[in-house]
C-alpha cells in the first residue's frame, strides 16, 4: 500500500460510537481520517456531519444540540443533520455552502457510519450480527482508543498464540502453542480454528465456572474460532465444555460458549477505535455475571495495549525492516489481503466514475 494512500476502505460501515455517547450531546470523533461530529436530530435519529463550522472553522463538537440542530460553541451558528446552516443570531447564513454529511445507521447496539460518499451508502452492506438479536444471548462490552494501525489489532485477533504470553494470567495457557491452527478463506470471511482437548481451564474460564457452580478443576475441551470480515471486524467463537462431550458441539446446557465481539474502526494511519465485548450464551439473566465478564475482558484487552502500541512505534522507527511470516500468521495475512482487494476494487470504481464523468 502506498504511504500516501489510506489503508482502509471508505465504502463500508464502521462502528462510530455507542448510543450513550451521544445522549443529549454532540460527539467529535475522527474515523478513517475524517473529523466527524455525531448527534441526534429532532426525530431522534443519529446523524453525522463534518466537525467543522462553516463560519470560522471551529469544531462543532465543542458546541451543543438544541432542538435537533448543532449549535456551534463559538458564535452560535446552527447546523442541521444535512450539513446546512440553519440560523445564527443576527446573521443571514442560509446561503452558506453546506458542510459534508455522512450516512449513519443505528443498529445492533451501535451507531455506524459510512465514511465515503453518502450517495453510495448501502444499508444492505451492513453485516448481520445475529448475536445482537438473539434473546438467548447476553452482551457486555467497552471501547479503547489505541495508538496503532488498525491492521495490527486484526493480526492480534486472528492469531491467538499471543495469549500464552500476553495473557498468561487470564486466558493464556501452553496448550494454545501446542494446538495446530487451521486457516480457511470463504468469499467474505477468513477463518482460523484451534481446538484443545482434555486440558485444565485457564484462569478466566475457571472464574466463570466457579460463578456457574461448576467444578473448575475438571478437564475440559476448549475451542477458538476467529472470523474476520470486511471492513475490519473479528468475531471469535470461544468456550469450554467437559472433556469428551463434543467441544463446541456439546449440549448447550453443559458448555460455556461465547462470541468475543471485536469492531476495529480506523482513526488515522497510526490509531484506531476498538469496540470490544462478549456475547455469551449462558447465565444470560445474571447482570452480575455480565459485570464480572466485562471487568475480566477489560483487564485482558488492556494487556494488549502496551504491546500493540510499542509494536506500532517499532514499525514506525524501522519501516524498511521486513517482517517474517509463520503458519500462525496466516489468518492475519489473508485478512490483510482481503482488505487490500477491497481497497483496490474501490479505487477502480472511483477511477471508472471519473472517466465516465469526463
Amino acid at each position: 500500500m502506498s504511504p500516501n494512500q489510506p489503508s482502509w476502505s471508505t465504502e463500508a460501515w464502521y462502528v462510530a460510537c455507542t448510543p450513550d455517547e451521544i445522549d443529549g450531546k454532540p460527539l467529535g470523533r475522527t474515523i478513517c481520517a475524517e473529523r466527524m461530529v455525531f448527534f441526534r436530530g429532532n426525530d431522534g435519529q443519529a446523524a453525522a456531519v463534518e466537525d467543522f463550522c462553516p463560519h470560522r472553522g471551529a469544531p462543532l463538537s465543542l458546541g451543543f444540540v438544541r432542538d435537533g440542530t448543532l449549535v456551534c460553541g463559538y458564535h452560535g451558528l446552527e447546523v442541521g443533520c444535512d450539513g446546512r446552516a440553519r440560523s445564527m443570531p443576527g446573521q443571514m447564513v442560509r446561503n452558506f455552502p453546506p458542510i459534508r454529511a455522512f450516512a449513519v445507521i443505528e443498529r445492533y447496539g451501535f451507531i455506524w457510519v459510512w465514511p465515503g460518499d453518502r450517495a453510495t451508502a448501502d444499508p444492505t452492506a451492513l453485516r448481520h450480527q445475529p448475536w445482537a438479536e438473539d434473546p438467548a444471548c447476553a452482551y457486555g462490552g467497552g471501547m479503547f482508543h489505541i495508538a496503532c494501525d488498525y491492521r495490527l489489532m486484526i493480526d492480534n485477533l486472528m492469531d491467538l498464540t499471543h495469549e500464552t504470553y500476553v495473557h498468561a494470567s487470564s486466558i493464556g495457557q501452553k496448550e494454545i502453542d501446542e494446538a495446530s491452527v487451521a486457516t480457511t478463506t470463504t468469499e467474505d470471511e477468513v477463518i482460523t480454528k484451534r481446538a484443545m482437548h482434555g486440558i485444565q481451564a485457564p484462569p478466566f474460564y475457571r472464574m466463570v465456572m466457579r460463578g456457574l457452580g461448576l467444578d473448575e478443576d475438571m478437564a475440559v475441551d476448549r475451542w477458538q474460532i476467529c472470523r474476520f470480515s470486511l471492513p475490519s471486524s473479528v468475531m471469535i467463537d470461544v468456550g469450554v465444555a467437559p472433556a469428551g462431550h463434543g467441544g463446541i458441539d456439546a449440549d448447550p446446557a453443559t458448555k460455556i460458549a461465547s462470541t468475543v465481539v471485536d469492531f476495529i474502526t480506523p482513526e488515522t494511519d497510526g490509531s484506531h477505535w476498538y469496540f470490544w465485548g462478549m456475547a455469551r450464551y449462558y447465565a444470560v439473566d445474571d447482570p452480575a455475571m455480565t459485570d464480572s465478564i466485562r471487568a475480566g475482558q477489560h483487564k485482558i484487552f488492556s494487556e494488549d495495549l502496551e504491546m500493540l502500541q510499542r509494536q506500532q512505534d517499532n514499525l514506525a522507527r524501522y519501516p524498511e525492516r521486513r517482517l517474517l511470516k509463520l503458519n500462525i500468521d496466516a489468518g492475519g495475512v489473508r485478512s490483510r489481503m482481503m482488505i487490500d482487494r477491497a481497497i483496490s476494487a474501490e479505487r477502480r470504481r472511483a477511477a471508472s466514475s471519473v472517466e465516465t464523468a469526463a
